[in-house]
């Protein structure tokens, strides 16, 4: 809308529907929709107002809240269920503290979905051949886009800590500082928004894919999760400095409820493609201390810094979902005083699968699950799973290269 409207506070809607839009484009018929598809408000968050750095021209933008006629949140929107999330928290003078770690490829342009992503031309006039894990030589070689970047993000208000080339080709990972929920959600998501829109610039694309690139690592959205009282106090330990019980029930709650609630954390049909022993990408809910074979892991660190690091989510994942279920179970855990298996020594893959192998598997368990609907809404739960059941039914209807090259010739 044009600045001056903005200004004015002149007020903007959208169509209730709008917030639960496939990623094909598609809206569901469930009947969880209104037929009216009445309107929504769109609430602006004013601490969120930036300019945007990548714009040639003076342009602006605000995260919205999606709000209903009545004043109350839309049961839809992502960001409404974190806020009812941390209402929970706040009713119990507890604050969450999250610290996202956001994994990333730069590419080169594709313009035909048909062929594999490769990665782009640096400025010696060569793509990456995957000699870079953990080197600065390719962050140097397309400094250009990584000095924009960081820039903007610095524009943005995100706060970022390190900056690592991952181990995949031309793969990238950037912490972001621990704080508050909310905020680290609007800044995972502005920083997703950056990326592409700066990287689009320099003649590359930012992909956030949970496997993009076949025999390459997968992409994660690693969380780490504290909690600290109305004194700034963190639960998770004890006055001598001990794992307090607090802790042992919130991963407890996550081991209990995380899976009902897969689909959060792998909201596609690739971003199953990650879970696979050996990739350091979990395939259940062990947990261990600094051990990254474990779905939960225990970072080494002083009292003040205990934390559970969730290594679930891809980087595919939308960030306030993805933080809201995994505080939500850690929530659940403490009430319910649930207690931990014991921690695992050595490899976790050398347990079970436990967590759903599919995305039909994870989207039937969230779909039959009276936790992940308690826990997030009724009417959230059964609009989401429309959604991602629409998606699926897209996605049936391509034929992949696997299948050209196997199944073409058989008799």
């Amino acid at each position: 809308m044009p600045a001056a409207s903005f200004a004015r506070g002149d007020e903007l809607r959208i169509a209730q529907a709008i917030p639960m839009q496939a990623i094909t484009g598609d809206y569901s018929y469930d009947p969880i929709f209104p037929d009216a598809d009445p309107d929504i408000r769109l609430v602006p968050d004013y601490s969120t107002l930036k300019l945007c750095p990548w714009s040639s021209l003076p342009r602006a933008f605000a995260i919205h809240d999606c709000v209903e006629l009545s004043g109350d949140l839309c049961q839809f929107a992502p960001r409404s269920i974190l806020k009812s999330v941390l209402a929970e928290y706040a009713a119990l003078g507890l604050t969450p503290v999250v610290a996202p770690e956001i994994e990333f490829y730069l590419t080169a342009p594709n313009s035909n979905p048909d062929l594999p992503l490769a990665a782009p031309v640096a400025r010696n006039g060569r793509a990456e051949n995957g000699q870079s894990a953990f080197s600065m030589n390719m962050l140097n070689e397309l400094a250009p886009f990584w000095d924009e970047f960081n820039a903007a993000i610095d524009a943005l208000g995100i706060k970022a800590d390190t900056w690592i080339h991952e181990v995949g080709l031309s793969q990238y990972e950037i912490n972001l500082v621990h704080g508050d929920p909310l905020a680290l959600a609007d800044q995972a998501f502005l920083f997703k928004y950056a990326a592409k829109e700066i990287a689009i610039k320099h003649g590359m694309n930012a992909v956030f894919m949970a496997k993009p690139i076949a025999g390459q690592p997968g992409s994660s959205m690693h969380l780490h999760q504290s909690v600290v009282d109305a004194s700034g106090k963190n639960i998770f330990s004890n006055a001598d400095g001990s794992d307090s019980e607090r802790f042992m029930h919130f991963i407890g709650g996550l081991q209990k409820y995380l899976p009902d609630m897969m689909l959060m954390f792998a909201p596609s049909v690739n971003s199953f493609r990650r879970f696979i022993p050996g990739s350091q990408a979990p395939i259940n809910l062990q947990w261990g201390v600094d051990n990254r074979t474990a779905g939960l892991r225990i970072p080494l660190a002083g009292p003040a810094a205990r934390r559970v690091e969730n290594r679930i989510a891809g980087a595919d994942a939308n960030p306030y979902l993805a933080i809201a279920a995994s505080l939500a179970a850690g929530l659940a855990g403490i009430k319910e005083k649930i207690s931990p298996s014991a921690a695992v020594e050595g490899s976790a893959y050398d347990c079970s699968h436990d967590l759903a192998p599919s995305f039909m598997a994870a989207l039937a368990q969230m779909q039959n699950s009276t936790t992940a609907r308690r826990i997030l809404g009724e009417a959230f739960v059964t609009a989401y799973c429309s959604v991602k059941q629409l998606e699926y039914k897209s996605y049936l209807y391509e034929i992949g290269a696997w299948e050209r090259r196997f199944l073409a010739a058989q008799t």
